[in-house]
């Protein structure tokens, strides 16, 4: 299934509640219906709104889907505990809980699954959900750059390209961890992962 480019729209302004009413109501019925059963028509009724209002904001169940995983996702804040370490370590344990909720999973699995036969939904993934969160990194990178734990880039692309590669990482191991192995993101498992990633990290910026 091909989505549909969304187009400008006049007419009355965006609701945040209408818009937040909706994007919860489709996490829940994908938790109790699964991608194939749910429809734009029963995400309208959940949210008390007429199913036009959905279709003048989403131009179809695909972008409407990921737009409510990457609500989610947009709860990911960078804590500020004193050391790249620490900071790490904290932003991977909001992560891996995230995932551990059951509307989550259930969406970005679904949605990732569906984006295997859908460029354009892909596309959406990467723009909404995954260019959003790679703030993440590079105001993990900025951080520990003032604190001299990290030596600053002059390479803008080569920075680009390392932002990427640590976002792949961290995503890529807490999304298998908890989704594909169904392991727990504990304290220690992160501990750990976060030495690893350390490691090469120090090794890429040529740090002893």
């Amino acid at each position: 299934m091909q989505s549909r480019t969304s187009a400008p729209r006049t007419g009355r302004p965006r609701s945040a509640a209408a818009d937040a009413a909706i994007l919860e109501a489709t996490r829940a019925a994908l938790v109790e219906l699964g991608w194939s059963k749910l429809t734009l028509g029963d995400v309208a009724t959940r949210a008390g709104v007429a199913k036009t209002t959905l279709y003048r904001r989403w131009a179809g169940k695909n972008e409407l889907v990921v737009d409510a995983v990457a609500v989610l996702f947009d709860e990911l804040e960078l804590p500020d505990r004193g050391s790249l370490a620490a900071d790490i370590e904290g932003v991977v344990l909001q992560f891996a809980a995230i995932l551990g909720r059951p509307e989550a999973k259930t969406a970005l699995m679904a949605v990732v699954a569906e984006s295997t036969r859908d460029e354009p939904l892909r596309e959406r993934i990467r723009t909404s959900i995954v260019d959003r969160q790679k703030r993440l990194v590079l105001e993990g990178r900025a951080r520990a750059t003032a604190r001299g734990e990290l030596p600053p880039e002059s390479d803008p692309a080569a920075a680009a390209r390392t932002a990427d590669l640590i976002f792949d990482m961290v995503a890529g191991a807490v999304v298998h961890r908890t989704l594909v192995s169904a392991e727990p993101a504990d304290e220690e498992w992160v501990r750990s992962f976060t030495r690893v990633l350390l490691l090469g990290l120090k090794g890429a910026t040529g740090q002893d």
